[in-house]
């Protein structure tokens, strides 16, 4: 197939369509693997500290291909680029599936996932432009969320019935993303003919990355992106051990429910953002970021399972109303500067680096006997003043 220029800025086109339905594809395998994997740890018998290093190992794949999965982006289609990244995905699934070392099957997971976010965000800005860029992001949130809901419910509900067919279904669905991915139309190369020596990949990596921080608007976003998504998967984390300690449940898929929770609202939080913040007014999504804090101080101190459901709607709808906007500026300003997958690559660097900080107090503070609901206080309340100091940072003049 022959390089194409631009498919077309419609939000309708065959291109977006053809990466929203990979992208589906691509989270639901990775959610419905998190919650599987995770029944395989607790049926091995791992101990519950071990959980959170599971996800640390696939960060820390993230955090070491930061410097080179940004130019791999740009330096080939986009496409392909996620294209490959799921088929990395699927020999990790696979690996799990026949019975290889849990820890280093989702570790190759997690390099399939490094390699693949710069391609999906950064092709956003190749196939739609302007103030439908946040729009885009939008669907993608969207996709993403949707996937997100279904696929734990689904890893959490199949794990409890089979484990096996858990882990098949995640193979399949990774399978599917790639087959989506070869829909994608190839488009042009974003920066072609840059070098791909170590060391001269390594300072263009910290060149972008000095860059990007020396801009008032794009360190905005890396930090405001890097703490959500930091907070997020401790919270995810910490769902697993609240849920037994508050509620007295021990099931695999009580879990996956709460965390679908927030995937609605998520979605809910996301359309909002693409109706009333433009990329001339991200600071209206700032108090949303302070008040996910509040509500996690709320949730942890729930007993019952529909306050829980409740809280962590309200929580999902926060996040997204506050994320979306800060994604999609990093996404235009870093497409002007250093190429929007150099751009992506080190925001998944600033982000992977809060969650691997922020994973490694929480096993700290589980291996240390701390209770879940009092851990679950303190997040919050830190992630509430973070925010805020953030917040007044960004202050005008």
């Amino acid at each position: 197939m022959s390089a194409v220029e631009n498919p077309g800025l419609s939000l309708a086109s065959r291109g977006m369509l053809a990466v929203i339905v990979a992208q589906f594809f691509s989270a639901f395998g990775d959610n419905a693997l998190l919650f599987a994997t995770l029944a395989v740890l607790k049926n091995q018998l791992y101990p519950d500290w071990s959980q959170p290093v599971m996800q640390m190992l696939f960060v820390a794949a993230y955090i070491l291909l930061a410097p080179f999965v940004g130019q791999m982006a740009d330096s080939f289609a986009k496409g392909r680029v996620m294209m490959a990244a799921n088929g990395l995905k699927l020999l990790g699934a696979l690996a799990i599936c026949v019975g290889l070392n849990p820890f280093l099957g989702y570790t190759l997971v997690g390099v399939g996932a490094a390699a693949y976010s710069p391609a999906k965000y950064g092709i956003l800005g190749e196939i739609t432009g302007g103030e439908k860029l946040v729009k885009a992001n939008g669907l993608m949130e969207g996709s993403t969320i949707a996937a997100i809901l279904l696929g734990s419910v689904a890893g959490g509900f199949l794990a409890d019935w089979h484990l096996l067919a858990a882990l098949v279904a995640c193979v399949l669905t990774y399978a599917l993303a790639v087959a989506a991915n070869l829909l994608i139309p190839k488009l042009r190369v974003a920066r072609p003919g840059q070098s791909w020596h170590f060391a001269a990949m390594l300072r263009s990596f910290v060149h972008a990355c000095a860059q990007l921080w020396r801009n008032g608007e794009t360190r905005f976003s890396l930090l405001g992106t890097s703490l959500f998504w930091g907070a997020g998967v401790t919270l995810r984390f910490l769902l697993v051990l609240w849920v037994p300690a508050a509620l007295g449940i021990s099931d695999n898929k009580t879990p996956t429910m709460l965390n679908a929770m927030v995937a609605i609202g998520i979605v809910v939080g996301a359309a909002a953002a693409a109706k009333l913040v433009t990329l001339e007014t991200v600071r209206r999504c700032m108090p949303a970021g302070v008040l996910i804090g509040v509500m996690v101080v709320v949730f942890s101190l729930q007993h019952s399972l529909l306050n829980a459901y409740l809280a962590l709607m309200v929580i999902g709808a926060l996040g997204g109303f506050f994320v979306v906007p800060l994604n999609a500026l990093l996404q235009a300003r870093g497409k002007q500067s250093v190429g929007a997958g150099n751009a992506i690559a080190v925001q998944n660097l600033g982000e992977n680096g809060a969650m691997l900080l922020m994973l490694g107090f929480y096993t700290l503070a589980i291996r240390a006997g701390a209770p879940a609901v009092a851990t679950g206080v303190g997040f919050g309340l830190l992630f509430a003043a973070a925010i805020a100091v953030l917040w007044w940072k960004r202050r005008p003049g």
